[in-house]
Formats: C-alpha cells, structure tokens, sequence
C-alpha cells in the first residue's frame, strides 16, 4: 500500500492511503524490468531527467541519514535543499520503511 503522510498544525500525523489501479500498473510495470539498462529505457521514457535525478538524490540522502550524516554533509554532497533532506527523514521517521527496506537490500 502507498501511503500519503501529512503532518498537522498540530504535529499530528495524518495517513491517506493511495490505491489506484494505474499507480498499481506502474508499481507492475517496474517489477517486470530485468536490468539496470532496462530501468534506464524505461525511466528515460517515462520520467524527465531532472524527475529521475531527484529521485536518486533522496535515495542518497536517505543512505546518508542512516549512516548518521549531518545535513550540511548531505546538503554538500548532494546538492539536496534542506527542505528535500527534512522530507526523507520525516519519511524515514513516519513512513513505510521503504527506504530502509530498499538500502538493506541494497547492501548499503
């Protein structure tokens, strides 16, 4: 399940469930590719390069929140706004685990 997070005025946290059959056809659609050169077509396709660059940049900073970087670190090394590195980390707090899970998986 994909899940909207929204913090409230408040400091409330807020879940909204997002289920829809095209986001599930795009979910299916990724889990069908065989390679990374097959990711690149796809995505090429798919995404603007800025749009495929700002994905792999909060991946990033989401593997250098878990190995304990500071911000500026992040910030210096990235290139990411303090907005986008407070973003994955409210995410990496209140979210689904699925940086954590992917990064495992990852070996990093």
């Amino acid at each position: 399940m994909l899940y909207t997070v929204t913090i409230g005025d408040d400091n409330s946290v807020q879940l909204k469930k997002l289920n829809d059959k095209s986001i599930d056809q795009l979910f299916e659609a990724i889990l069908t590719l065989k390679n990374v050169e097959e990711c690149y077509v796809f995505f090429d396709d798919l995404c603007t390069v800025n749009e495929i660059q700002s994905l792999s940049q909060r991946l990033e900073v989401a593997r250098m929140l878990g190995k304990g970087c500071t911000y500026n670190q992040i910030e210096a090394e990235t290139g990411a706004s303090t907005a986008t590195i407070s973003r994955v980390k409210r995410c990496l707090n209140y979210g689904n685990d699925g940086y954590k899970m992917t990064l495992e998986r990852l070996g990093r």
